[in-house]
């Protein structure tokens, strides 16, 4: 088949402009003819181009970039992926921001105090810190408490449990009680193993020796572990019941929900007595250790040789530390020992001061009887404490103080290790022998 040839669309516009050109020429006798050249206009383009405007700009655009399609799409993603990036890291940075203020919002600004308690601003006290809040459920027990005054008698009854955590990888649990009373926790007793239950049936029966005064400062605690042979147990949940709170002329039985266990217990470590004095002109810290009372007993005759140590931590590392002397057999030994650092007022607000009671043993290692710390990290009497010392320079601030375990106190203060310097002694010797 032959091929037909189709005149270009710039030749069909030329013959019909010269054709209207031939037109009006024959129609209008007012014409100016003139030599200059005709400059035609096109109509056809500014027409379609009023129908879909957006899009032919854009496609216009896209033409006129020297790049393929494919890659300005991909231009468009990358950038599209590097706004989203940036908004994400916004928003992160901004979240850190709050968290930093609420933090800074917590402690004491102490440039700030001008004689005045800052009491208003304390963080609360550990003991009151909620370390049994249920986040997810791990069942509930029956439990009795039955007081005999005239015995001095308390009768814990552990009756059964009810749809308790499973520990085991079979969604099972081995379970058992302990029982024992704080502060005292002189003795602790164990409920028999259940196998592969989630609801056993106890029914045992528990008694302590305790008088009425010291049931009024005492707790109850059972704890539910589940039983493992070759593991260390694992604890699903646990129940303190305050016994002040308990009619004594009544046998209470009731169901509780498990708690999650506390982080550390409250023993009845004793408590001490120590004056704090800071005077910011001389940068002079005075310590004086006036006296400790009920201390726990760490010998074998029920007594102790008790010390203190004074220590002070510069931004969380070891800094300076002094010693008291020795009370020999006592647990409540009176020292009244002043000690002074130099503690210019910019390291103030980044020092701790920790106290710590230790029992002397002349044939073996000393053992920590209980520990403290104040500052600016610390809580509750200890910030007080603190706080009061800052709002009254010069002045001598004493007060008492409840002694925790070395476990809680250094858990909190978190402190760095220190990196070991080497003498340089040893190591020109070593580098002798190792040359030769």
């Amino acid at each position: 088949m032959p091929a037909v040839h189709q005149p270009s669309r710039s030749l069909i516009r030329g013959h019909r402009a010269s054709k209207s050109w031939a037109q009006t020429k024959a129609g209008s006798s007012k014409l100016i003819v003139t030599n200059q050249p005709i400059h035609i206009v096109s109509t056809m383009s500014t027409h379609n181009a009023s129908v879909h405007p957006t899009s032919g700009s854009f496609e216009d655009l896209l033409d006129h970039i020297p790049l393929p399609q494919w890659a300005i799409y991909a231009i468009f993603g990358l950038g599209g992926l590097i706004i989203l990036l940036c908004c994400l890291c916004i928003c992160i940075k901004c979240c850190c921001k709050r968290k930093k203020r609420q933090k800074k919002d917590q402690q004491i600004l102490l440039k700030g105090l001008d004689g005045k308690t800052a009491t208003a601003l304390v963080q609360p006290d550990m003991e009151d810190v909620d370390y049994g809040s249920v986040k997810q459920y791990r069942g509930k027990l029956l439990y009795s408490l039955e007081y005999n005054a005239t015995l001095s008698e308390l009768t814990v009854g552990i009756k059964q449990a009810d749809s308790l955590k499973a520990m085991d990888l079979g969604r099972s649990s081995d379970p058992y009680v302990k029982v024992y009373i704080l502060p005292d926790k002189a003795k602790i007793f164990e409920t028999k193993v259940f196998k592969n239950t989630l609801n056993p049936f106890f029914n045992e029966q528990f008694t302590f020796q305790l008088s009425k005064s010291a049931l009024q400062k005492s707790t109850a605690v059972m704890k539910v572990f589940d039983f493992n042979r070759f593991t260390k147990h694992e604890i699903i949940g646990e129940l303190r019941v305050q016994l002040c709170n308990i009619d004594q002329n009544h046998v209470i039985e009731e169901w509780q929900d498990l708690a999650k266990p506390a982080k550390f217990e409250e023993e009845n470590l004793g408590e001490i007595c120590f004056s704090l004095c800071y005077v910011p002109i001389s940068s002079k810290l005075t310590v004086v250790i006036l006296e400790a009372k009920d201390l726990k007993s760490m010998d074998l005759g029920g007594s102790s040789d008790p010390y203190v140590k004074v220590q002070l931590t510069l931004d969380k590392r070891k800094w300076k530390k002094r010693i008291t002397s020795i009370k020999k057999k006592s647990l409540n030994p009176y020292f009244n020992e002043s000690f002074t650092f130099d503690v210019s007022l910019d390291q103030i607000q980044r020092v701790n001061l920790v106290i710590s009671v230790w029992d002397h043993d002349a044939m073996s290692r000393n053992d920590s009887m209980g520990k403290l710390f104040l500052g600016c990290d610390s809580t509750g009497n200890q910030l007080r404490h603190w706080a009061d010392m800052l709002s009254n320079p010069r002045r001598p601030v004493a007060q008492w103080h409840s002694l925790l375990s070395a476990e809680q106190v250094n858990a909190s203060l978190g402190l760095k290790r220190k990196i070991p310097v080497p003498n340089k002694v040893k190591e020109n010797k070593l580098l002798k022998k190792h040359f030769k």
